[in-house]
């Protein structure tokens, strides 16, 4: 494939995929993982939102689902993304920013929790005693799952990285989705059932604190051997960018607002 630029990728395009991958990652969190759990633990009443599940029951393992539902996810992206030919640069550029959000909120909230003692991880192991070693445990797995996180990202990046690639590409392609993904997360916050807090202390964290490791993507791409092949431009697309726009209406004034489920 020929060698491009990054002023060759289309920034419209990429917004719409950096969004549609966020909003992946989000409902298989909350929805999958979480309601999807409370619902077959025998919940009767569950209300899904961007931030948040409220259910009318609590275990551990709703709590722990979300991440290992995310987990589980970005090892499937993993496997699709093994051969990366197969695929159009944009559909790559969405697998890799789809399993990149999975991996980031699946191993970053053990340290988040560890750290802050607040999130899903500070809810499953609530009342674990030596409580100190638990949050210590999850702080111990967090930093070096979320480093080969970092590594296992940066490795599908560096395919659209060649040798006479523009340097500023790689800070595009990664930056792109970070500011993406942390504006679509407040908006779509501000109208969740739970209340602003949910905002500053899940939806705002829980994205830009658990991609932060996009921040820093570009150098660790660069450090690596560039492809001799790099991935051609992604082009501009109007099935994608109507995709992207469409999904985040729903995400904003339909998810973001509430989603309730009795019986």
């Amino acid at each position: 494939m020929p060698t491009t630029s990054s002023n060759q990728d289309d920034k419209l395009t990429m917004i719409a995929i950096s969004a549609l991958a966020c909003m992946l990652q989000d409902v298989l969190h909350e929805g999958l993982g979480h309601g999807g759990t409370a619902w077959l633990s025998g919940a009767h009443r569950l209300t899904i939102s961007t931030v948040a599940l409220q259910s009318d029951i609590e275990t551990r393992w709703i709590s722990a689902n979300g991440t290992l539902a995310n987990l589980l996810f970005a090892g499937i992206f993993w496997i699709l993304l093994r051969k990366p030919e197969r695929y159009k640069p944009a559909t790559f550029y969405f697998l890799t920013l789809a399993m990149a959000g999975n991996l980031f909120t699946g191993t970053g909230y053990f340290l988040f929790s560890g750290v802050a003692n607040f999130g899903d991880w500070a809810a499953v192991i609530y009342g674990l005693q030596p409580y100190w070693a638990w949050r210590l445990g999850l702080i111990v797995v967090g930093i070096p799952t979320y480093y080969a996180s970092m590594l296992m990202v940066g490795s599908k990046l560096r395919e659209f990285y060649g040798k006479d690639e523009d340097s500023r590409r790689p800070r595009a392609l990664c930056w792109t989705p970070y500011f993406t993904d942390g504006a679509l997360a407040g908006i779509a916050g501000l109208l969740n059932p739970a209340g602003l807090f949910y905002v500053i202390a899940s939806a705002l964290p829980s994205t830009l604190g658990a991609n932060a490791g996009l921040l820093s993507l570009p150098s660790l791409m660069r450090k690596g051997a560039p492809t001799d092949k790099p991935l051609a431009p992604i082009r501009r697309s109007p099935a994608w960018i109507a995709a992207g726009a469409v999904a985040t209406l729903l995400f904003i004034f339909v998810l973001g607002r509430g989603i309730t489920w009795t019986r």
